[in-house]
């Protein structure tokens, strides 16, 4: 099948492989979430249960916001010829690592420094 001269659709795999790699990042930053509150439970208590929830459903949001990426993209190339494109996936992401961050800090914080020094 041959495409119209101006279109931008390759008619290949790249948007499946896009989502997949989302989905990966996204599985592995929820798996993270939850061994980060298994860590940081002893210094933070119910805070690294809270982080660790809102960590996961970051993670959940993003996952689902690759498939409605892919979705647009796949609808957006196939009728119109123009990928949509936005920040939110990314975005998402970025709030699943901050929170394992802070959760990873609290750990370090709260099982003494001095003595990871000694």
């Amino acid at each position: 099948m041959t495409q119209p001269p101006g279109r931008p659709f390759d008619p290949g795999l790249q948007l499946e492989r896009t989502l997949l790699a989302w989905r990966r990042t996204c599985l592995a930053l929820g798996l993270a979430s939850a061994v980060m509150v298994r860590f940081a439970a002893e210094a933070l208590g119910a805070a690294a249960v809270v982080l660790g929830i809102l960590g996961l459903g970051a993670a959940a949001a993003g996952y689902a916001r690759a498939a409605v990426r892919y979705r647009r993209g796949h609808e957006g190339l196939t009728g119109s010829g123009e990928l949509p494109i936005d920040g939110l996936a990314l975005a998402l992401v970025s709030v699943t690592l901050v929170l394992i961050g802070v959760g990873a800090l609290a750990y370090v914080v709260g099982s003494g420094v001095d003595r990871l020094l000694l």
